[in-house]
Order: C-alpha cells, then sequence, then structure tokens
C-alpha cells in the first residue's frame, strides 16, 4: 500500500506533499531534519493521508497536488475553514 500525505508545519503557512509506504516514518524523517526540502519549515503535522494499491496511482495524485489546481485544492480543503 501506498500513500500520499500532506503536511502543515506548525506556524501554518507551509504544506509538503509526498508519497511513502510508512508515512508515521516519514513523518519523524522530516521533523529530524532529514528531508532538505522541507528541513527550514519544520515541525510538520499530518493533515491528509489517501491510500492506492500502487506507486503509479500514488504518484500521479501527488502530481496533482502539486499543481497549480492542486495547490487550489488544498487551500480549499484545509484553509477555507480558517478563514469561515
Amino acid at each position: 500500500m501506498h500513500y500520499v500525505y500532506i503536511l502543515l508545519n506548525e506556524a501554518q503557512v507551509r504544506t509538503y506533499t509526498g508519497v511513502a509506504d510508512d508515512v508515521n516514518k516519514r513523518l519523524e524523517m522530516h521533523n529530524a531534519g532529514r528531508v532538505k526540502a522541507s528541513r527550514p519549515y519544520r515541525p510538520y503535522d499530518i493533515i491528509h493521508t489517501e491510500s492506492f494499491e500502487t506507486l503509479k496511482e500514488a504518484r500521479q495524485k501527488e502530481r496533482f497536488y502539486k499543481s497549480t489546481t492542486g495547490r487550489r485544492r488544498i487551500k480549499e480543503m484545509f484553509f477555507s475553514q480558517q478563514l469561515a
């Protein structure tokens, strides 16, 4: 099983989207500073996960979330609630 995960840093200004087999282990890596792209913005919390049977499906969803439309979708799902 493969998972797409979305992390949000504690300042709630930065998200990170990725794919992993073990989301909790991957979160530990992010918070330990072992992922270069997310190191300056840690610590993170998991705000969303989706499971997929194949790595190909998970990568496609990750690519979507990293696109302009996907970023808008993330904002709509998680940040529009804070504005209301």
